[in-house]
């Protein structure tokens, strides 16, 4: 074959390629919204125009977090030092939704939600938002790793910032229903096959210890549940009688067999409906 045919062969392989080859991910517009998801697999940040989410005053019953979480992020948008945060403990507390709360009283922060299957891909989007100028709380909800995956290493990477160091515009907190993020699965099979088992537990429970602020959501009282289901009422002015409301919520709970930030929400939700009262969130 004679060189002018090889070039030619391998031009026409290089077009081919070329087109098989993702097209590079546009330059994101940070101007477009305040929030943002993560599509790992595109490489891009899709805007979120409008973020599902109650006002900070209409959460009730996590009082000492909520100060505790608005402090930290406070400090974080007027360029102080502040923490990753770690917010876990029980289902439907509001863990989540304080994040997202938070974000809104703050001017100047922009919110990325990352998700739990795209954790790996963490140290590309911290190299997204390194550049810009911006200061970003990026919220992964629900984190949590269970027997095999490895993607938890790209989290500690991160948190530990690496050999350049976590961006100075970058906090990351997430919600999780484990204190150690890793499952007892997990933790257990490392005890079973590692050669120094209590090395092998250390590295992976020293995964939560990287987050600087922990905040602990526990299940609420009696008094907690009534005090989150009156500040929403009050939130939304939806008519109705204290007695009535006491009753009502009360009962909601009991045929749910739970009493949370959830049950409460929901059993507003069915009040407002009845009352005829739209929530705009």
């Amino acid at each position: 074959m004679t060189n002018d045919a090889l070039l030619s062969r391998l031009d026409t392989l290089i077009r081919v390629l070329e087109r098989m080859a993702p097209p590079e991910a546009p330059a994101p517009d940070f101007d477009a919204a305040d929030a943002f998801l993560w599509q790992a697999e595109r490489g891009r940040l899709v805007a979120v125009p409008k973020v599902s989410r109650v006002g900070l005053t209409a959460l009730k019953g996590i009082d000492a977090n909520r100060d505790r979480l608005y402090d930290n992020t406070r400090r974080f948008a007027e360029g102080l030092p502040a923490n990753n945060a770690l917010l876990w403990g029980a289902r439907g507390m509001g863990k989540s939704s304080l994040v997202k709360a938070v974000h809104a009283e703050l001017d100047g922060l922009k919110l990325v939600e990352i998700h739990r299957e795209d954790i790996a891909a963490l140290p590309t989007l911290m190299s997204v938002l390194r550049p810009a100028p911006y200061r970003f709380i990026i919220l992964c909800d629900d984190l949590s790793f269970d027997a095999g995956e490895t993607s938890y290493k790209s989290l500690k990477a991160v948190l530990d910032g690496g050999i350049e160091g976590r961006p100075d515009n970058v906090l990351f907190y997430a919600t999780s229903n484990r204190r150690h993020i890793l499952s007892r699965d997990m933790l257990e099979n490392e005890r079973g096959t590692a050669i120094n088992p209590g090395d092998a537990v250390e590295e992976k429970v020293s995964l939560s210890d990287r987050f600087g602020l922990w905040l602990g959501f526990h299940k609420c009282t009696q008094d907690d549940y009534l005090a989150m289901v009156n500040g929403y009422v009050e939130h939304f002015a939806i008519p109705v009688e204290a007695d009535a409301l006491r009753r009502d919520a009360l009962e909601w709970s009991t045929t749910r067999g739970s009493r949370s930030g959830r049950v409460a929400w929901q059993f507003v939700q069915d009040l407002a409906g009845r009352s005829g009262v739209r929530i705009a969130l």
